[in-house]
């Protein structure tokens, strides 16, 4: 009987109690997949922001809007090389519960402000600038709910009304865009601003936000600085920060899922040190006689020190493994109902390294103690207790 065989049998001698101790780790590194999925899709867009690239918004909060003259005033600060004007649509697709993510856009400016990450054919791209009522659609989007160039849809919104009293707009789907490098968002469509202005009924001649291309990442605070400083004592003040820090304070509206996530699996993980590392202790003590008699055998202290350490170790890899296998799973199952959302939900390279150093962390930090009491055993004391 070798080593590995003495440690898988001492873990399942009390295979109840290893099954409830591998579960309990099981249910941390689930909860450890699934959120650190989530943050994966809600950091998406701020991972991809170009370094040249600044976003204003009211001051307030970007939903308050900005006046429809803000955007010829920034594009004559020096330093800017392109801004583009967007409104929020709020839209759903014939029932509320099919969300889609839709801003109204300057065409010409928005493409202008994502040459390389909007990709899509040229006579598409002539069609969306040249139609009034075309909408830009991104692949992930367009697989979620079928839909292909050529196609005519009615896009719902729970913010707007229309003039005719109604709350959807009719658009051309005149093209599907993609991302050739995988790392920008497709769940989105663009509709054109002056279709969605003309036919609003409350709030025309306004933006939301407005994304700026500087000439050079250098100018970034110059620019910000100055076009802050354009509006201040305003009635609509200007907030101008990088297009990665105006994606973290947008997703953050859904939560700070990274501060969850350390809450979360802090708390969890606490819990499970004292629960595994008090366990283990308490089976080491119940084969105190056994670990002597090993001894007797000739096991050397450091070869049992080792024996223990594993054990633990193999405990925290069997439960960390089949919860991150599970949290895969959950993500791959949802990551096609969210796809319109949430594009980027599932497990990093990144995750999944963090989680294998944890497991072993949880190993090794729960086993020490453990490990150390039985490689001191005396067997003289231990084989006089009967």
């Amino acid at each position: 009987m070798n080593d590995a065989t003495l440690i898988r049998k001492n873990l399942f001698r009390k295979r109840l109690r290893a099954i409830l101790l591998m579960v309990s780790i099981l249910i941390a590194f689930l909860i450890f997949g699934v959120l650190g999925a989530l943050q994966n899709a809600f950091s998406m867009g701020s991972g991809t922001a170009a370094q040249e690239r600044l976003v204003t918004v009211n001051r307030i909060n970007f939903t308050v809007a900005l006046p429809y003259a803000y955007w010829g005033r920034i594009q004559q600060v020096e330093g800017v090389r392109n801004a583009a004007p967007a409104s929020w649509f709020g839209g759903y697709y014939q029932e509320p519960q099919n969300f889609v993510q839709s801003f109204a856009v300057d065409p010409e400016t928005y493409l202008a402000a994502y040459p390389t990450e909007i990709v899509l054919p040229p006579e598409e791209r002539a069609a969306f600038l040249e139609g009034r009522t075309c909408a830009l659609v991104g692949r992930a989007l367009a697989n979620q709910y079928g839909w292909s160039t050529g196609d005519r849809i009615p896009l719902m919104s729970n913010i707007w009304q229309n003039t005719d009293g109604s709350q959807a707009w009719e658009l051309d789907i005149c093209g599907v865009f993609d991302d050739t490098e995988g790392t920008y968002p497709t769940n989105y469509l663009m509709l054109h601003y002056e279709y969605f202005n003309e036919s609003l009924a409350f709030g025309r001649d306004s933006f939301h936000w407005i994304t700026i291309n500087t000439t050079n990442p250098a100018l970034n605070d110059q620019v910000s600085q100055e076009i802050d400083a354009l509006f201040a004592n305003s009635s609509a003040e200007t907030s101008t920060t990088t297009e990665a820090a105006f994606n973290e304070a947008f997703m953050e509206q859904f939560g700070n899922i990274g501060l969850i996530l350390t809450w979360v699996i802090g708390a969890a993980f606490a819990t499970i040190l004292m629960i595994v590392g008090t366990t283990m202790v308490m089976a080491v003590n119940e084969r105190t006689r056994e670990i002597a008699v090993l001894k007797t055998l000739g096991f050397t202290a450091p070869r049992i020190f080792r024996m223990v350490l594993w054990e633990s170790l193999l405990l925290s890899f069997i439960g960390g493994l089949i919860g991150l296998g599970l949290a895969s799973l959950a993500a791959a199952a949802a990551s096609g109902a969210l796809a319109g959302f949430l594009p980027a939900f599932g497990l990093s390279l990144t995750n999944i390294v963090t989680a294998l150093i944890l497991m072993a962390a949880l190993g090794i930090v729960t086993g020490l103690l453990p490990a150390y009491n039985a490689m001191q055993v005396r067997i003289s004391e231990a084989l006089g207790k009967i």
